[in-house]
């Protein structure tokens, strides 16, 4: 009864992603927000591993499969060059997981465009809020599966 009941806990399926600018390091600062069984099985259904968050022995595995899936699922182009996304880590809770991003330096983006396909290998209906900060500027929108690009002028 129990397993039933947790596996109906969000019948949505929504993540976040913020890349905020930083003017000081001249990087944009990713970082996003996704249910964590959510993210546990886009894993395993990319990366037939069996891996479970909150099993200290797999962290390492974990990570890995994080780093590799956050490349293949986030993308980032300043100025129409894309420009390269660096992998930071995760945070995970009973809940979600937190990942973290860091691009390499931009010099005055103006254009930014993302493609943003998070969890879209396992769900058709997933919802990717994203939102892009540049200069105090706040620019959001919604993609909605299969839609994965977002392109802002700041």
């Amino acid at each position: 009864m129990l397993s039933s009941f947790k596996e109906n806990v969000h019948p949505y399926h929504v993540g976040s992603l913020e890349f905020n600018y930083n003017q000081k390091t001249k990087t944009f600062e990713i970082s996003g927000k996704f249910f964590l069984d959510d993210m546990e099985n886009a894993l395993n259904k990319k990366y037939p591993k069996n891996l479970k968050f909150q099993d200290a022995k797999v962290k390492a595995a974990i990570d890995e499969a994080m780093k590799n899936y956050c490349a293949e699922y986030v993308k980032l182009k300043v100025n129409n060059q894309f420009v390269k996304i660096n992998y930071l880590g995760f945070e995970e809770d009973s809940e979600s997981v937190d990942v973290y991003l860091e691009s390499a330096v931009v010099e005055h983006p103006k254009k930014v465009e993302t493609s943003i396909s998070m969890l879209y290998n396992l769900f058709d209906d997933q919802m990717n809020i994203v939102h892009i900060i540049v200069n105090g500027k706040r620019k959001s929108e919604k993609l909605t599966f299969p839609n994965r690009y977002l392109y802002q002028q700041f």
